[in-house]
């Protein structure tokens, strides 16, 4: 283990002796009344993954029995993996802590070792996601790229966060499964600071933007041809991007064996913006939590006010999310070996 990780693992463990543990009553429906459960964002205010948390933390309260208040607390670090590494073993496991990360921080101990050391993702218990996503491949129009097969021979500046995020690992994987010519500069701290680097002219563009996020951030830039949309990276194709004439990733991978990798590492879709609590959560508050999330996504207020801040919802509920990220980590030891090296220089 890294004396990085060991710190960070002491630090949330010295944060946790210091906060009781509240184990349910035998009515687990009037635990919540009068608490506060804190949703902990791995992102930084204003991003995507923030974004959705609070729009969800508006109404949450509202399904739960006892009407707690709900609260959203950032906790941008890693691609995620801090508020992630925070949520496994720093909160206890008391049904007031949520985590709200990047499908980065899940995916991530999987496709490197060390991080691994640090948490385990697959032990999470997942409430749900309020996306089934997709992201994109995209430059300013002030780029000479203007399709997807131009990337193939202008050497093209892309930002990006770091290791674990969208930005990064979706950018290698393309790079490495099409032969695009990417200059990818990592360090960025979120979409917000890389959508206000392509304005500078500091990069071109960037690559595994979710597309939800392009739409509530930046939808002046789809609507005015700021951008050049020219790819939809995802298991799944979008119906809106192909409307807008936008290629799926898959017309552009031609090896077999690039595109089994391909297909591993962007099933993290599925869970595009999961919300998670710590394993050893009682059951009755686990329920109590996933029910409330389902009926926040299926609360008309709630999808009125997402849709008038262009937030598209396709949630699955969080047995489903389980499953899939199950799935994810029983993958064959040969195929994250392919991954690992896809998806880094």
């Amino acid at each position: 283990m890294s004396q990085k990780s060991r710190w960070l693992i002491g630090a949330v463990v010295a944060i946790a002796a210091n906060v009781p543990l509240a184990a349910p009553p035998a009515n687990a429906a009037d635990y919540y009344a009068g608490k506060t459960i804190e949703i902990v964002v791995g992102g930084a205010a204003g991003g995507g993954i923030d974004i959705y948390a609070r729009a969800v933390s508006r109404y949450l309260g509202k399904h739960i029995p006892g009407n707690p208040t709900v609260l959203v607390k950032n906790m941008p670090g890693a691609s995620g993996t801090r508020s992630a590494q925070y949520v496994a073993v720093g909160a206890p496991p008391n049904g007031l802590t949520i985590g709200a990360t990047a499908p980065g921080a899940i995916v991530g101990p999987l496709l490197d070792g060390k991080m691994s050391e640090a948490f385990d993702p697959s032990q999470f218990i997942y409430l749900g996601t309020t996306n089934v996503g997709v992201g994109v491949c995209t430059v300013t129009n002030k780029s000479p790229v203007k399709k997807f097969k131009d990337l193939l021979k202008h050497k093209t500046v892309l930002g990006s966060q770091g290791p674990g995020a969208p930005s990064y690992d979706i950018a290698y994987l393309v790079q490495h499964t099409t032969g695009a010519q990417f200059n990818i500069i990592a360090g960025y701290n979120g979409s917000t600071h890389i959508a206000l680097a392509m304005e500078r002219g500091e990069v071109d563009g960037v690559c595994g933007w979710n597309w939800s996020g392009v739409r509530t951030q930046k939808p002046e830039w789809v609507r005015d041809g700021t951008i050049n949309l020219l790819a939809q990276v995802g298991a799944n194709e979008n119906d809106e991007l192909t409307k807008l004439g936008v290629p799926t990733i898959w017309k552009f991978i031609t090896d077999e064996d690039n595109r089994k990798v391909a297909e591993f590492i962007l099933a993290q879709k599925g869970f595009e913006r999961p919300l998670l609590v710590r394993a050893g959560t009682p059951p009755e508050l686990v329920d109590i939590l996933r029910k409330a999330f389902d009926a926040t996504m299926s609360d008309p207020q709630f999808i009125a006010d997402a849709d008038k801040a262009s937030l598209e919802l396709s949630p699955s509920p969080g047995t489903r999310v389980q499953e899939l990220v199950q799935t994810f980590y029983a993958t064959p030891k040969h195929i994250v070996e392919k991954a690992r090296v896809a998806i880094r220089p």
